[in-house]
């Protein structure tokens, strides 16, 4: 094989991972919502409740970057923290009314992102895709 450090399918993943962020941010710059900020949201609007651990997990990030995010949309007013009945230590995460409003006007700008990546493709490619790209993640994960 070749060496072309630039030329490899993570300089590609990577480069569209940038214009899918661009395109998310640009659709969501009117509301003042930023991609990251969406994705924390969209786990609220399917479930209430959730802890701070398992935003954390779900997305991938860390801790302090979802406590940061979530510090940021409790001041927009969006979410509220509670402290978990259970274990004191955790903290879950809701909407207040204004984040359950501001999902009446953001669900469907998400709806229309997902209908432009996936515009094209049909559903076995999309398949493939996921496929794949967990092929890739479960490479990274595994060295």
């Amino acid at each position: 094989m070749k060496y072309e450090p630039l030329n490899n399918i993570g300089v590609m993943i990577h480069a569209v991972d940038l214009d899918i962020t661009k395109f998310v941010n640009d659709k969501l710059k009117a509301i003042q919502l930023t991609n990251e900020q969406n994705l924390l949201m969209a786990l609220l609007w399917e479930r209430e409740g959730i802890s701070q651990n398992e935003m954390a997990a779900k997305l991938n990030k860390d801790k302090a970057g979802i406590a940061r995010m979530i510090s940021t949309l409790e001041k927009k007013g969006y979410i509220r923290r509670k402290s978990c009945p259970n274990d004191k230590r955790s903290v879950e995460v809701y909407l207040t009314e204004e984040g359950r409003k501001l999902g009446d006007d953001v669900i469907p700008i998400n709806k229309n992102i997902i209908q432009a990546l996936n515009n094209g493709m049909t559903e076995e490619e999309i398949g493939e895709l996921r496929r794949l790209l967990m092929k890739i993640r479960g490479n990274v994960n595994i060295l």
